[in-house]
């Protein structure tokens, strides 16, 4: 009655061999350790970097832990991980001496970073620990502002040329296009041509809302264009920091949208802030322009520039005049990879999306044997990538060459197709929290926990004797399974979560609780202590089954509209109730029935003293 198979307790072990595992590498803690990631998109950092490394350590007599080649990033990265915090800070020095001589133009990021200190036995299994939130391992936490006027200044003149486009297409004349604020004002000699643009201008820029102010059209933005703008910059510009923060090789770094125009960054783990805040505010953006051919080819620094010009540098500083309107931009870049032309010279293809592709096959069908320049803006001033003449009418795929190198077409293809932002950012909030408060945080959240368990398990031994014994042995393989799981799906545990472990542990033992006191309900009845085990069990069963689905659901509510601290403490909470139930039940009927099934005339079992109704005698114990 009272007896499992073979194979469940086999299942059993099972379980417990894979919590023990994944659990173990938790208690190992983290690290001092360097790493070493590529500073330029045209360099990667391959298995050759970690012999060299190893190499430059030897030379200044340290001796890491280990060095490791991670593939994960765009370029992969090496790091050597140290037993002190001195050995780390030497390494570090001599590695940035070692690897970037020119310290103003580095070609790797030379970075302070934290490792698992597990053994190489646990980490050759893939059992890793979990990563830690910013409140519980330290590091650093930005506020980024978007300018979100930026992101519709750039919207409408791009919606300028293409006023201009269908103007010219259909025959109609205009005296030219001002951009004031958020208006844009097309001018008209007459009234008939007015009129026509303006059911023109509706009919294709639908973000516009156009309207006639006498001889002109006057277009503004809807309430409903103006916030899609807004929120498709947001979105753009926090998958391109998602690339950058990937040089800093954190684990799990937090980027999400904040309110309507902020981003929140925070990197845990990350020591030295000053390379993350400079690698964060590289804001960076890619426009195309047509270049001024009437323009001088040399100008001087003194020189005039042409009304509708603007002045660039390019390489070395060699001055280059485009003008102000912009073709395309790099949100609207698909695809860029490096290749060959027809001649075998290095080249790159590049692919536009629909809209972008339109624009510039319109263009550059007016503009063939003119040249065009792609213009890098970083930190506001702009610098010229890539200057090519147009051969012929181009559209969504075109190619690029000239005197390019190889990797000089590497490095420009990864900067075409790394994302640019689709608005300018700054920094408005700068937090740091050190590894020694993320410390005190782990360990009073510990204490927390083992203090829940051991009073947990006190009254449980004292009210149900060794069936109480049977819940905490139970409980236990809960929280260890709960570690294990996490750990196995490399999820991010914060306070919150760990408060999520405190209520998943009364929320388990409250199943306990349930059989426990349903069994001594069948002892009560008179039934046999094998039969009430056997039919406690059962019937506890739907009772736990009603109310876990309830609460998973709430956890589920919680995963899928909360955000931040909100979804840690849902992720931790619902799988903390799928392994309650394998503990309290599965687990806790194979201890009672290892315990008790084999006993074939038994008498009483240890659940504690039970009383009849209207009776002050004790019948069992």
């Amino acid at each position: 009655m009272n007896r499992y198979p073979l194979w469940k307790y086999i299942v059993i072990l099972v379980a417990l061999a894979i919590g023990i595992t994944y659990t173990l590498p938790n208690f190992f803690g983290e690290a001092p350790a360097v790493q070493i990631s590529s500073a330029k998109a045209t360099v990667k950092v391959d298995l050759s970097m970690q012999k060299h490394v190893e190499e430059i350590l030897a030379q200044n007599q340290l001796n890491p832990d280990g060095v490791f080649y991670d593939v994960s990033g765009q370029s992969g990265s090496v790091k050597a991980r140290f037993h002190t915090t001195d050995e780390q800070l030497k390494a570090k020095d001599a590695l940035a001496r070692a690897l970037n001589p020119d310290a103003t133009d580095p070609t790797y990021v030379v970075a302070l970073n934290l490792l698992s200190g597990s053994p190489r036995w646990l980490t050759a299994l893939h059992a890793l620990p979990m990563y830690l939130g910013l409140d519980l391992r330290g590091g650093v936490h930005f506020l980024l502002q978007v300018d979100m006027k930026g992101a519709v200044d750039k919207k409408l003149d791009s919606l300028a040329g293409d006023a201009r486009t269908l103007l010219r297409d259909k025959n109609i004349r205009q005296g030219g296009i001002d951009r004031d604020g958020e208006r844009l004002t097309v001018r008209f000699n007459n009234a008939d041509d007015a009129d026509r643009a303006r059911a023109l201008l509706a009919d294709n820029l639908r973000e516009l809302a156009f309207s006639m102010d006498g001889t002109n059209v006057v277009g503004t933005f809807t309430d409903a264009a103006r916030k899609t703008v807004q929120d498709a910059a947001v979105k753009q510009n926090i998958t391109t920091l998602h690339n950058r923060v990937n040089e800093l090789g954190v684990a799990e770094p937090v980027i999400q949208q904040q309110g309507a125009d902020r981003i929140v960054v925070q990197l845990p783990g990350v020591q030295d802030t000053a390379k993350a805040k400079d690698i964060i505010g590289r804001t960076a953006t890619l426009e195309a322009r047509l270049a001024d051919p009437d323009a001088p080819r040399n100008p001087r620094p003194g020189d005039p520039v042409p009304f509708g010009d603007e002045l660039f540098t390019q390489g070395n500083g060699a001055p280059v005049i485009l003008r102000k309107q912009v073709i395309f931009t790099g949100d609207r870049i698909e695809s860029a990879a490096a290749g060959f032309d027809q001649n075998q010279r290095p080249s790159v293809n590049i692919k536009l999306d629909a809209q972008g592709g339109r624009v510039l096959r319109e263009v550059s069908r007016e503009n063939i044997g003119k040249p065009m320049g792609i213009v890098l803006f970083e930190k506001g001033k702009g610098e010229v990538l890539t200057v090519a003449t147009i051969q012929s009418e181009l559209g969504s795929s075109f190619q690029i060459t000239g005197s390019y190198s190889t990797e000089a077409a590497n490095d420009l293809a990864l900067l075409l197709r790394a994302g640019s932002l689709a608005a300018p950012m700054e920094i408005i909030e700068e937090r740091t929290i050190g590894p020694s408060l993320g410390a005190d945080n782990i360990q009073k959240g510990f204490d927390s926990v083992m203090y829940g368990f051991g009073a947990i398990a006190v009254f449980m031994m004292l009210y149900y004797m060794l069936f109480g014994v049977f819940s905490v042995m139970a409980l236990g393989v809960n929280l260890l399974l709960l570690i294990a799981v996490l750990s196995m799906l490399q999820a991010t545990l914060t306070l919150p979560g760990i408060a999520a472990i405190a209520l998943v542990l009364g929320m388990a033992i409250d199943a306990n609780v349930l059989i426990n006191e349903r069994v001594r309900e069948e002892l009560r009845a008179g039934a046999s202590p094998q039969m009430a085990i056997a039919t406690g069990f059962e019937r506890a069963w739907a009772t736990i089954l009603d109310s876990n689905v309830t609460t998973l659901i709430a956890g589920l509510a919680l995963l899928a509209f909360g955000s931040g601290p909100v979804r840690g403490f849902a992720v931790v909470h619902c799988l903390g109730i799928l392994t309650s139930m394998f503990s309290a039940v599965f687990f806790n009927r194979g201890l009672v029935n290892l315990w008790y099934g084999r006993k074939k005339k038994l008498q009483s079992v240890a659940i504690g003293q039970i009383w009849k109704p209207d009776t002050d005698t004790p019948v069992a114990k």
